[in-house]
């Protein structure tokens, strides 16, 4: 459970410090995967799909 003191009632700047600490912890990004089933498979296939458009992505620009 996260907590975040205000201090001296500031609650935007409390608010911002809590978006940043819950991103960070990857919840909402979990309980998004955990919406649909993916098969392992199928996960392996999308990372690796990925890396190659970042490696060629890097290729590219690097020049």
């Amino acid at each position: 459970m996260l907590k975040i003191p205000v201090i001296k009632g500031n609650i935007e700047r409390a608010l911002k410090l809590f978006k940043r600490k819950f991103k960070k912890t990857g919840t909402l990004k979990e309980v998004r995967e955990r919406k649909n089933f993916i098969k392992p498979s199928l996960k392996r296939k999308i990372q690796k799909e990925k890396s190659i458009k970042r490696d060629k992505y890097k290729r590219d620009n690097d020049e």
